[in-house]
Formats: structure tokens, C-alpha cells, sequence
């Protein structure tokens, strides 16, 4: 029930990387409200503060439910493989370990010999996955109070709700769940996570979890009475599919901390040897396609040296013109989890060449992961671009050149998150209009 004086609100949340972001929409769909805090770090390493990073999450819901605005439903969506075990209580007992650490590495490589059956799970088996974090938290202090493993993207609404679960678009994730049987690998649980009474129930991304019972949200003054907390999950997924609201059967090509390719599909389909990863379709019976190539990481480490750090910042905001060497192979991108990027032997030390090998190997990498998504859903789908990355005029004129044709942007900064605020209202029984959601940037939003 909402207050006459009061604009009821869905808000949708992405747990990023680097940053994570929460919006707010009007029922029609417009984003009325924006805010974005980094995401916070244990310590001096790589892994995430879960209990820190809920504490800014409700403190980014309770500023854009200000200004007169009640919240009706909130979802969030976020990082694929990170995870904490949490006690009885539902404390976290461990930091979360990034998907990229390299510390990944050595743990799987313990680990691989026992990891049998990859051609039979929706996602190929590597060091990113989650059950390589199952194993690292099981060796962290504390680790033995634990009762449940959550996914970092599910613990807000865990917390709020009470009720542990993981989405169905998060347990792909972990390389040790197939999602056409919706059921667990023993083995794999069995040696990575040791107890398989540690997982919570998978539930469908887009189903209403529960009643949010948040203190500091209450005390805030912004709950509407029958606010509900919505399962989110798997950030590019949810982006991809509110793209797909906009734009039928388009293909999302978002660009961050990664790069993900992600497509719905309206049936079912199986996974094939093109590192297509699989996960449900969202609020349908089809699947989610997606494939994911470095991004950040492999600029931040060739930027290590400042003559061709200076050289690809001026290629990025169009100062520069790039030397077509998009297939020269003096650059090979890092692998995913970790994996050095190095330059070929022969790769010369012009810091212009470099930059501009670095940025053509990182532009057909998308390139190929279009071209497998697309071929995967019919070829037909047009393709969007989404991220941070868009606002680089010169890559978007590097993406342009090596696919071949434009590439087209969608306007709204925020794509994942606006998509889970769009889930959230459409869990409501709203029927927000997704290009009033997605469709353009409205200034003077920013808080």
C-alpha cells in the first residue's frame, strides 16, 4: 500500500567490479534516482568486504528512495562467481575472492584433476568458476561455523529476507550445476565445497524471494509495507535481457571490468564447443547465451608502461588514429581467471604499435564472441553496446572498424541495473515501458 504523498519506486542493483551502482524507477519505467559507491575490498587484496558492501547498498537504496519515494520491490544483479559462507546468523565468515584473482590459479590447478565431465555442465571449466572459490573458502579461517554458501550478488536479498537461495542464473555459474536437469554435479560440490548442505535452493531469476525486513531500510522511513526483495542474479544476463525488452532479439556487447556477449533464446538450446556459456532464460523457458573475454585487465597491463599507456589513452578518446594491426598477433590478451597477457616475440616497441595491437586483439575478441552468440541464436540479432567503455570514442570507432559496422550504443550508463529495477517492477504486476527505462540518460539524475 503506497502513501498519497509518496512516488512508488522499483530499485534494481549492480554489484560490479569496481563499482556498484543502484537506480531508481517510476512505475512507467523512467529512472528517477541514480547512486554508485566503489565496491569495497578486504584489506589489501583483491577480495570484497561482504558485510561492507551490503552496508553501502543500503545506504545508495535509502538515498535514491529519498526525495518522497517508497520502495516497492528491489532486486539485485551482479558479479557471476564470487561468494562468501556465512553462519547460522548469516554472517559471512570469509572475504569474497574476485573472479579475476590470480590466486584462482593455483587452487584449480589442485583441483583439476578431479573435474570430469566438462562437456556435459552449461559452462566450460576454468579458473573463474565458483567452485575454485569454494575451495579457497573452505581453506580460510572461520570456515568451519559456515551453514550456507551465498553468492555475493544474492546476499543483500539473503539478508533482507531472511531466506537463502542462489538464482538460476548465478548457479551456472559455478561449474558444477546443469541447468536442464536443475541439479547439482555431487561429485564437484563433493570436492570443492565438501558438503552440499552448504547450498541454498536454486530459484528462478525474476520470482518474488520474500518480504524485506532490513532495519537500516525501515528505520529510513522508505518501505512501502508490502516491499519485496525480487531474485536477481547474473548481471549480463539481466542487462541482456532488459535490452531485449527494448530491442526483440537483440544482442548485448557490454563492456566493463569484462567484455560479455549475452543473447535469450525463446527455447532451450544445448551447449556447444564454441565457449558459449548457458544459463536459464529469464522470466521464459528459453536459455541465456553468453561468452566472456578479458577486457580491463589486459589494458591495465599493458598500460603498464607509460609511453603505451599514453599512447592507447589518446587511441581511446580519439586523439590518436589506430594502426590497423588487428590481426597481427603482436598482442595475446590474458585468459580469463587470472592468465597473463604478453606481447608476441616479434611484436615491435613502437608504444603506438602496441597500443594499437592491444586495442585490435581486445576488438576481435568481442568480435568473436558476437559472431558465436549470434550464430548460436539464428545470426539475425542486431547488437547493442553497453559499459563504461562506450563513452571511449575511439574504441567505439575500433569496434566499428573490426566488426565491420557501426557499433551502435544504448544510451542508458547503467544497463544491468536498470534491468533488475525492471525485473523488480515487473514482479510488482507493474508493466514499466523498457525504452522510457533504457532508451536515453536523463542529466540531473546522479544521486
Amino acid at each position: 500500500m503506497t502513501s498519497r504523498s509518496r512516488i512508488p519506486v522499483a530499485v534494481g542493483i549492480d554489484v560490479g567490479s569496481t563499482n556498484t551502482k543502484v537506480v531508481a524507477i517510476a512505475e512507467e519505467g523512467a529512472v528517477v534516482a541514480r547512486a554508485s559507491r566503489p565496491t569495497r575490498r578486504a584489506g589489501g587484496d583483491l577480495a570484497i568486504d561482504a558485510r561492507a558492501l551490503v552496508a553501502a547498498i543500503e545506504d545508495m537504496v535509502v538515498e535514491v528512495c529519498g526525495g518522497g519515494r517508497e520502495l516497492h520491490a528491489l532486486c539485485v544483479a551482479g558479479i557471476g562467481e564470487d561468494g562468501v559462507l556465512v553462519d547460522a546468523d548469516l554472517t559471512p565468515l570469509v572475504p569474497a575472492l574476485a573472479w579475476f584473482d590470480p590466486r584462482r590459479h593455483e587452487v584449480f590447478r589442485r583441483l583439476r584433476p578431479g573435474l570430469v565431465g566438462d562437456e556435459t555442465l552449461d559452462v566450460d571449466t576454468d579458473a573463474v568458476r565458483t567452485l575454485v572459490g569454494w575451495s579457497w573458502a573452505r581453506a580460510q579461517p572461520g570456515a568451519d561455523r559456515a551453514t550456507a554458501w551465498i553468492a555475493l550478488t544474492d546476499l543483500p536479498a539473503v539478508l533482507w529476507t531472511g531466506r537463502p537461495f542462489l538464482s538460476d542464473t548465478l548457479a551456472p555459474r559455478t561449474a558444477a550445476w546443469r541447468s536442464r536437469d536443475r541439479a547439482w554435479d555431487a561429485d564437484r560440490v563433493s570436492l570443492a565445497l565438501g558438503d552440499a548442505r552448504l547450498l541454498p535452493p536454486v530459484l528462478r531469476t525474476g520470482e518474488v524471494v520474500g518480504a524485506i525486513r532490513s532495519r537500516r531500510l525501515r528505520e529510513a522511513g522508505v518501505l512501502a509495507r508490502d516491499a519485496v526483495a525480487v531474485v536477481g542474479g547474473h548481471d549480463h544476463p539481466i542487462g541482456g535481457w532488459g535490452v531485449q525488452l527494448m530491442v526483440p532479439g537483440a544482442v548485448l556487447d557490454s563492456m566493463g571490468t569484462a567484455e560479455v556477449v549475452v543473447a535469450q533464446t525463446r527455447v532451450a538450446c544445448a551447449r556447444g564447443d564454441d565457449h558459449v556459456d548457458l544459463a536459464p532464460g529469464i522470466r521464459s523457458d528459453g536459455s541465456t547465451l553468453l561468452r566472456v573475454e578479458e577486457l580491463a585487465r589486459n589494458v591495465q597491463w599493458a598500460s603498464r608502461d607509460p609511453d603505451v599507456a599514453r599512447a592507447i589513452r589518446h587511441l581511446l578518446i580519439g586523439r590518436a588514429q589506430p594502426l590497423e594491426l588487428w590481426d597481427s598477433g603482436f598482442f595475446v590478451p590474458g585468459e580469463r581467471g587470472g592468465g597473463e597477457p604478453r606481447y608476441a616475440p616479434d611484436a615491435p616497441v613502437d608504444p603506438l604499435v602496441r597500443a594499437s595491437a592491444v586495442l585490435g586483439a581486445l576488438a576481435v575478441a568481442g568480435r568473436d564472441a558476437v559472431d558465436a552468440v549470434r550464430g548460436d541464436v539464428g545470426g539475425v540479432g542486431e547488437v547493442r553496446v553497453a559499459g563504461g567503455w562506450v563513452r571511449s570514442p575511439g574504441w567505439i570507432a575500433v569496434k566499428s572498424a573490426v566488426n565491420g559496422v557501426p557499433a551502435v550504443p544504448v544510451l542508458e550508463p547503467e544497463v544491468t541495473a536498470v534491468g533488475a529495477a525492471l525485473l523488480a517492477a515487473t514482479a510488482c504486476g507493474w508493466h514499466p515501458d523498457p525504452i522510457d527505462a533504457l532508451g536515453g540518460f536523463a542529466t540531473g539524475m546522479l544521486g
